[in-house]
Formats: C-alpha cells, structure tokens, sequence
C-alpha cells in the first residue's frame, strides 16, 4: 500500500512549503522589471535564491543565455530534491514532469543537427538536466544527420515514439512531425501517471497536470489552425484526445472551423475582450497564452491552502517555479536588448497577480 497522508507528505509538505516561500513575490518581480539595464538586473538577483547559480559565470560569460541556463540549474536542484523526498508511488509521476526539459533538450538536439551541428554551441543552451537523463546528446549532435542520432536512442523511453515518426521525417525531411510525436508522447504519458494514482492524489495531480494540458492543448489547435492551415484530420492526429475541462468535443470543434472564440469562453470563462486577441493573432496569440498562463499559476498557488498532505502541492511548486523561470528569461532578454516597458511586461505572468 502507498504511503500516503499526513505520515506520507508531513517531510516533503514542510520542505515545499520552505521552497515556496523563496520564490519571487509580484512586488519583488515589479522591483527586478524597474531595473535600468541587465547589469543592474544581475545585481539583484544576486541576493536572491538564484544568486548563488550566477557566481560561477565570468564577465565574458555575462549573457542572457548563460545566465538563463545557469538559473535553470535552480529548477533542477529543485526537481531532485522534490522527486527524492516524496513518497515512492508518486514519483514516477514527478519523473514524467522532470522530463519535459529532456524532451525540450531532445529536439534542440535535433534542430542542431538540421542547422548548426556543432556541439558547443549546443551545449550552452541545454537544460542542466543532470544524471537522469537517456540522452547521448554530444553522440547524436556528432553522428552528423537526424537518422543516425535517432539510432543511437535504441533502448531509451523515446525509442518506439521516434521510430515511427522518423517514417514520416524520411519522407517529408521535415522535423516538425518527430517534434510533435514526442510532445504527444511526453503528455500522455504524464496523464497516465495523474491517473495511475488514486484518491486525494490523483484528485489534486489531475488539476495541476489537466491544467496545463488543457492550455497547451488549445493553443496547439488554435495555432495549427491559424498559422498551418492544418485539415481537420491532421489537426485532430496532432493534438491530445483529452483534458481536464477542455473536451476533446471541444478540439474536434475548433478543428472543424467552429468560432474559437465561444470555445475558449466556455473552458476559461474569465477571459475577456477575446476578439482583439483572435483578430491579430500574430500579436493576440502570444497574449492569449499569457492568460491561460496565469490560470495555470492561480491553480497551483490554490494548492497551497487547505490540505497539504497530497502530490498536488509538490507538482505546483515545480509548474510555479518553472514559471517563475520564464519571467526572469523574459526580464533578462528585455533588459539585455534594453526593451521598452510597454514591449515586455504584457508577458510577466506574475506581476499581472497583484
């Protein structure tokens, strides 16, 4: 029987509790945001939780690009040190979360391979996943074309998904349909685990987790059918079957030429003025995303009151995190390129929260 309850989570709850009161409150991202220049920025972050990531950059290595993958070493200490604690029969769920940077890192490895095979330069901008992983990233960026680094993953998890999408790549030479294989594989399999669990477990792991397949979800309907002009077909083959309150009914709507518009206001009826958004998707789009964002960050902080003793509490703070991670690229690249207010701050998700 799982260990679970107050005997199960009394360690972990406390310990992500503490990991949670050293994110960045809205104040102190409005307070980064105010900074002048990115130098000003790395100032002060440095007395922050990610500080102690920067000290190891030197003055030439000061650039937004190293300086997001060396905070992104804080997201992976904090996945470890979640997975390691929490009780035995969730961690295969919390594994499956922790992959999606694998994932990511994956077809970065892919792209190089199509546009810049040099190993270098793809190193600096991999995810620090650390000693989990399957990948022989540096192997496959050298075996210098897509099917010899998709032979040398014989035996991984990834192995059966990229072996029958690379029927499609050969024909097409196009990676877009490897790509989207291993999304949909990653998300299915994070859903499988949600439900593998039973109880309170499975109860807060469907919100969290059905929360943020449900967004990406619809964005990936939306955006194949905006920008791809996708067939229906296609379109139905390329998104999830399920969700949390967004229906797969609800998809197969939008990919029939239903108003999006009425679909989205039926899942998300607090978001407003959807016709602007809609009508210039080039920039609306992109907004849009930043709303179902901010619910996905409202229903992870909403696990931190009540009932602590459940997998729901460590998986928001891993999303919330990784979110918080995304603020800080978008202040980085804002103040590094010395962007105006007006062109950046529409895309901090948690200083839209005060």
């Amino acid at each position: 029987m799982p260990k679970s309850g107050v005997s199960g989570y009394a360690a972990i709850s406390a310990r992500v509790r503490a990991m949670y009161s050293a994110l960045l409150s809205p104040q102190e991202l409005i307070r980064l945001s105010d900074t002048p220049d990115f130098t000003s920025l790395l100032t002060q972050l440095k007395p922050t939780v990610y500080g102690s990531y920067l000290e190891s950059l030197k003055d030439k290595e000061l650039t937004p690009r190293r300086v997001v993958v060396q905070i992104k070493g804080r997201l992976a200490d904090v996945y470890y040190s979640v997975i390691h604690m929490a009780p035995e029969h969730t961690r295969p769920l919390l594994t499956q979360l922790y992959r999606y940077f694998e994932v990511e890192n994956l077809k970065a490895v892919l792209r190089s391979i199509v546009t810049d095979p040099t190993w270098e330069r793809v190193r600096d901008v991999l995810f620090p996943y650390g000693s989990m992983s399957v990948l022989p990233a540096q192997a496959m960026v050298e075996a210098g074309n897509v099917s010899a680094a998709v032979e040398l993953l014989r035996g991984t998890v990834y192995e059966e998904t990229l072996s029958f999408a690379m029927k499609r790549y050969s024909a097409e030479q196009n990676l877009f349909p490897l790509e989207v294989a291993l999304d949909l594989n990653y998300w299915r399999k994070l859903w499988q685990e949600a439900r593998h669990l039973s109880g309170q477990d499975q109860k807060q792991a469907l919100r969290v987790v059905g929360a943020i397949i449900d967004m990406n979800n619809l964005m990936w309907a939306i955006r194949y059918r905006v920008y791809h002009n996708l067939s229906e077909e296609e379109l139905i083959n390329y998104t999830l079957p399920f969700g949390y309150h967004l229906r797969d009914e609800d998809v197969r709507a939008i990919a029939a030429g239903a108003d999006i518009a009425s679909v989205i206001q039926r899942v998300y009826p607090d978001i407003r003025d959807l016709n602007p958004l809609l009508e210039e998707p080039r920039s609306g789009l992109p907004l849009l995303e930043i709303q179902l964002k901010q619910h996905v960050m409202k229903q992870c902080m909403s696990a931190f009151t009540g009932d602590p003793f459940h997998i729901g509490l460590p998986l928001a703070f891993l999303v919330l995190c990784q979110l918080e991670i995304q603020d800080l690229t978008v202040l980085l690249e804002a103040k590094s390129s010395q962007l105006s207010d007006d062109r950046y701050r529409p895309f901090l998700l948690k200083t839209m929260l005060v």
